[in-house]
């Protein structure tokens, strides 16, 4: 009799329960700040290099940007586990928007490079706080929530992002995108800091190799720039000598960074992480070339341009929300995948009329589309296994390790690119079929290895 009366279990806590509410709203503002810039500026790019006659210094603008980051990401995966991750945010934010500032009033494409490059340190720092602070904030039940929320954060700066650029460019000039992303900053801050404050801090422990870390992480940006010199910047009797310098920094540094086993993708979290890396460098090297070469090769405007860089950002979206779904741990390795095979072939779609020389709008929404889908369903779970590999104490030293791996893999396609868009004479049909290869072959090989990160 008294079952009848049985009292029901309380519905489990979501991420915008009491407690969670205000720290998830937070890293949402966080996450469309970035995704803005990010959109924005793919998108406005290839104006301000025409604008500035920088054509030659495009990939740079880019890469430049990635490369820094790792010192960031260095530096803030050490803050989070001595010092907690509200400190490593706050910092990131003032950077990320002084290079917003300084990108903004460029009087030439070298100071665009030189804002991005500032940048990039506060971007590093911000992708790891926010990573590990939500990561403890958050009940570990609720993680494939939280980043499928994270990257549901990008569709509106998707969808708004590439067609405001383009709007901006025309009736306030190319600096006011600069400029807008820069105002959106403090209260990005006002909303995630007090969130993060609440996080107990963490014990003080000796770390020896802060230093060390901090070294080799300059090392392989040093070899990611290095990169790039090599494929743009240098008279053709230094790009070799150039070249194997930037490979030899580069990697070394990554060996000594990112956990052992990574760079062969060893089963378990070196897998996770190579995996990172390969599904990041593969889209975020077609996502900057892919606006250039509509523009360019196809005859699209920037507006039209934006607009298939939001068709990729919405269903990278649901693509996220699908794997969210996954539960059984032999449904998320296909999907991841899937996700990787997505990309490769998405991209190949995109890629096939550009290289003969035309144009498809069919090809290039349902390409890129697809591409946008395969990232969404792959990108979180990365993020989620990261999480489970890692005890509580060295999820600040993981997430620094994914990101990091995403940033040096980035900055070398990047540079690689850049490479062989030089090669193909800065613009037509062959320069942007020999970028857009590279992409393509990331991500097979990343499909390649899927099975890799779960054992």
């Amino acid at each position: 009799m008294d079952s009848c009366f049985t009292v029901p279990p309380p519905p489990a806590p979501g991420l915008f329960s009491r407690g969670l509410v205000a720290a998830s709203l937070g890293a949402v503002a966080l996450v469309s700040l970035i995704a803005f810039e990010a959109m924005a500026l793919a998108a406005a790019m290839p104006a301000i290099a025409a604008a500035l006659d920088g054509l030659g210094l495009y990939a740079l603008a880019f890469g430049g940007m990635v490369a820094t980051s790792v010192i960031g990401m260095v530096a803030a995966g050490r803050w989070c586990d001595r010092h907690g991750a509200r400190r490593a945010t706050a910092l990131g934010l003032v950077v990320f928007g002084a290079g917003l500032l300084i990108a903004g009033a460029a009087s030439g494409m070298g100071w665009v490079v030189a804002g991005r490059v500032v940048q990039g340190f506060g971007a590093g720092m911000l992708g790891v706080a926010l990573y590990v602070g939500m990561g403890q904030l958050v009940p570990a039940a609720l993680h494939p929530r939280l980043f499928a929320l994270l990257a549901a954060a990008w569709v509106v700066p998707g969808l708004v992002g590439p067609p405001l650029a383009a709007g901006l460019v025309h009736w306030l000039g190319w600096r006011s995108v600069f400029f807008v992303a820069a105002a959106l900053v403090p209260l990005t801050a006002l909303l995630l800091l007090p969130s993060f404050g609440r996080l107990p801090r963490p014990a003080r422990a000796a770390a020896p190799q802060v230093d060390q870390r901090l070294a080799w992480a300059a090392l392989a940006a040093l070899g990611a720039l290095l990169l790039h010199a090599a494929g743009q910047a240098l008279p053709a009797a230094w790009r070799g000598p150039a070249l194997l310098a930037g490979l030899a920094a580069a990697g070394l540094a990554a060996a000594r960074l990112l956990p052992r086993g990574s760079l062969a993708a060893a089963p378990g979290l070196p897998a996770v992480v190579a995996l990172r890396g390969l599904l990041a460098s593969a889209f975020g090297c077609a996502e900057v070339f892919l606006p250039l070469a509509l523009t360019r090769a196809a005859g699209w405007s920037l507006a039209q341009a934006g607009i298939a860089l939001s068709t990729g950002a919405v269903m990278w979206s649901l693509g996220s929300a699908v794997q969210a779904r996954l539960q059984d741990a032999q449904h998320r390795r296909r999907g991841l995948q899937a996700g990787l095979a997505g990309v490769a072939v998405g991209l190949a779609i995109v890629a096939a009329p550009l290289a003969a020389g035309t144009s498809s709008t069919i090809a290039t929404f349902t390409g890129w589309a697809l591409a946008g889908f395969g990232i969404g369903l792959g990108f979180p779970m990365l993020s989620v296994l990261t999480l489970a590999l890692s005890r509580p104490e060295e999820q600040g030293r993981h997430a620094s390790a994914l990101q990091l791996a995403d940033a040096l893999t980035t900055s070398a396609a990047l540079a690689l690119a850049g490479g062989l868009f030089t090669l193909g004479g800065l613009d037509g049909p062959r320069a942007f079929a020999l970028v857009l290869a590279l992409p393509i072959g990331l991500a097979l090989l990343g499909a390649g290895l899927a099975r890799r990160a779960f054992g």
